[in-house]
């Protein structure tokens, strides 16, 4: 048992780093949920957090559980019937033999997936079919088009509540409807999204000086397929619905990709257990360790300090405080990812009790912080290891010197859009 409550509190502070270091870095090539759990497990063995706490800890994910196990089944049944084949396929035949309008077209379906379906699902299904597309119009350089998917995913990621889970933990129970959310983010996305565009574009425009192939085949789309279509859809407009009502977004996703897997498995050759096979279940864990390792840091007291430091911040000048605030987030999403910093961040809130502004600001630092490094987010670990099952790489200093073009003028636009008087 650690005996003082300040070395308890330094104690908690080494596990919880090392644990999200381990989440960031997966020494041994272990995955990520295997540090967070661990974390949890050592906190709790050291008598910092009692059997009760880490229940409450998990407790408060459970939200966040459901979104995410309902967009992974919507995904991975999707994945299975070739939706996002079939939708891939049809962006390059529309590009005509355009390397440049082939990436607009990636980039155009990457803000729809993620839009409305959330970011991890753009990295985890369309980058493998972005890059199967690449190589049917025998691109020389497949990458420009699957940065395209990283990048986005991150850049279109707060159109709506539900394009991303960290816009979940950093609203938590005060998610605002759908009628306050689009007013609030519309413009700070559309100039994200452009923006990103813009400048990756920009970047890329050596290798997509190149000619593509246009005869490319539309594989068929089959009828479990045509039902993922209108169950992603039918997810959608319920999500809509939800989030227009002020209703939690995580039982409706679940419900409805329980729903729409039902339907597709009832017409589809495939099974539950070929689905069940295809989802990456160890978020689910990462999560709940995330939310305990979280739940320890605030009984350490730093969630209130930080808290009061904010307060204070917005009392001196609400607009300064948000700015200030969302490119510090930013800038914390890529040593501690956006996910345990969403956690902390939606805590602090919640404590300081700040202006929705203040807090709009602080969830676009979330949301665009991450396309700075690979390690920003989950997403963007995700589509690394998407690039590995295809025998691709991106290093983290050559993605961290793109980032640090493509990154900076999304996030000040943005937060210009949010902040600046209209």
């Amino acid at each position: 048992m650690i005996a003082t409550a300040s070395l308890a509190a330094w104690v908690t502070w080494g596990i919880a780093a090392a644990a999200t270091a381990g989440v960031i870095l997966r020494p041994f090539a272990w995955p990520e949920w295997v540090w967070a759990v661990a974390g949890a497990a050592l906190l709790t063995a050291l008598g910092l957090l009692t059997p009760a706490e880490v229940l409450e800890g998990i407790g408060k994910g459970l939200d966040v559980y459901l979104f995410l196990a309902g967009m992974m089944l919507l995904a991975e049944v999707a994945r299975l019937e070739g939706l996002f084949d079939w939708l891939a396929a049809h962006a390059a035949r529309q590009a005509r033999g355009s390397a440049t309008r082939l990436f607009a077209l990636v980039y155009a379906v990457g803000t729809l997936v993620t839009v409305f379906l959330s970011n991890d699902a753009t990295a985890v299904v369309l980058t493998p079919a972005v890059a199967a597309v690449a190589r049917a119009a025998r691109a020389r350089d497949p990458l420009p088009y699957l940065l395209a998917c990283a990048f986005v995913a991150n850049a279109a990621s707060f159109v709506l509540p539900i394009s991303n889970p960290a816009n979940l933990v950093i609203y938590g129970r005060a998610m605002p409807p759908l009628l306050e959310w689009l007013p609030r983010y519309a413009l700070p996305s559309l100039l994200a999204i452009g923006a990103t565009f813009l400048v990756l574009r920009w970047t890329q425009r050596a290798a997509l000086r190149e000619a593509v192939s246009s005869d490319i085949t539309v594989p068929a789309l089959p009828a479990g397929g045509r039902l993922a279509a209108w169950g992603i859809a039918a997810t959608a407009a319920a999500l809509l619905a939800a989030s227009a009502y002020d209703v939690q977004l995580g039982l409706p996703t679940f419900l409805a990709g329980a729903a729409t897997t039902g339907l597709v498995l009832l017409r589809s050759r495939c099974g539950l257990r070929e689905v069940a096979r295809g989802i990456a279940w160890g978020v689910l864990p990462l999560v709940a360790g995330l939310f305990v390792l979280v739940e320890a840091l605030e009984r350490t007291g730093v969630t209130r300090l930080l808290a009061g430091l904010l307060l204070d911040a917005v009392r001196q000048s609400e607009p300064l405080a948000g700015w200030g605030a969302g490119i510090l987030i930013a800038l914390g999403c890529n040593l501690a990812n956006n996910l345990p910093v969403g956690l902390v961040a939606g805590r602090v809130v919640e404590l300081a009790e700040v202006p929705e502004t203040v807090r709009a600001a602080m969830l676009i630092g979330l949301d665009l912080g991450p396309n700075l490094s690979v390690t920003g987010s989950l997403a963007t670990i995700l589509w690394l290891v998407a690039l590995r099952r295809d025998g691709l790489a991106v290093s983290a200093p050559a993605f961290f010197r793109l980032g640090a073009l493509v990154m900076p003028p999304a996030l000040l636009l943005a937060l210009a859009g949010l902040l600046l008087p209209g």
